[in-house]
């Protein structure tokens, strides 16, 4: 089945080449292109691409605005943002996430980082650095205040031990098949406490997770579990 794709980027020689890159794969489509956040929001609608490829700074309605409006709009639930910033520690970028993008990837990424990532997005994962992760939620947490960590906190009351186990694990930048092997279950089992996870939480994929689970306090940018030893 081919992936079709929206450009959202003011740069025309930028979203030329995404062109021409994207249609050179052959499970990949172009399926139109915007200049502002507006208009990749009419076309997300209009396209009903399975991706966006999204950039931040836009003139007129950014593409944090855009993001947050075509992750909550019902009719466009199968749609997944997927951000590509100059500079891949940014605090917009994170705005984004919290937003509903399903990851972020930076403009000076190799051709073939690219497809993957826009497949890697459209089959429902996220995409998440975890390097770049962990700078973003230590801005976060150095600059919110603990009334917003409350609710997400009370929000994990709802989740088994298990799925809070296995949250963490997944804040930590684990994939399903890395977890099964720490916790020696099926990947099939982990998926299923994961989607639990996400139903409860009312999050849009793992991406938004990752973001529950630091608002929550259940991991920190330091935790050493990021990346656990085998």
């Amino acid at each position: 089945m081919t992936i079709r794709v929206l450009l959202a980027d003011d740069q025309v020689l930028l979203r030329a080449g995404l062109r021409v890159l994207i249609d050179s794969a052959p499970d990949l489509e172009v399926a139109g292109e915007a200049s502002t956040g507006q208009e990749a929001i009419k076309l997300a609608r209009e396209t009903r691409a399975d991706v966006v490829l999204m950039d931040i700074r836009m003139p007129g309605t950014d593409g944090l605005t855009a993001t947050r409006m075509i992750t909550e709009d019902q009719d466009l639930a199968v749609v997944r943002v997927l951000v590509l910033t100059t500079f891949e520690i940014d605090d917009y970028v994170f705005e984004a996430l919290r937003a509903g993008a399903s990851g972020f990837l930076g403009k000076g990424a190799e051709p073939a980082e690219l497809l993957t990532a826009i497949r890697t997005v459209a089959r429902g994962d996220s995409l998440l650095s975890p390097a770049a992760t962990k700078s973003l939620i230590a801005r976060f947490l150095a600059t919110h205040d603990d009334e917003e960590e409350r609710p997400a906190a009370e929000a994990l009351s709802a989740l088994t031990e298990r799925e809070r186990e296995i949250l963490a694990l997944v804040a930590a930048g684990l994939s399903n098949d890395e977890i099964a092997g720490r916790l020696v279950v099926s990947p099939a089992t982990v998926k299923t406490h994961v989607n639990r996870a996400m139903a409860k939480l009312g999050a849009h994929d793992r991406a938004q997770l990752v973001i529950a689970a630091y608002q929550a306090g259940l991991v920190r940018p330091d935790d050493t579990r990021r990346r656990p030893a085998p």
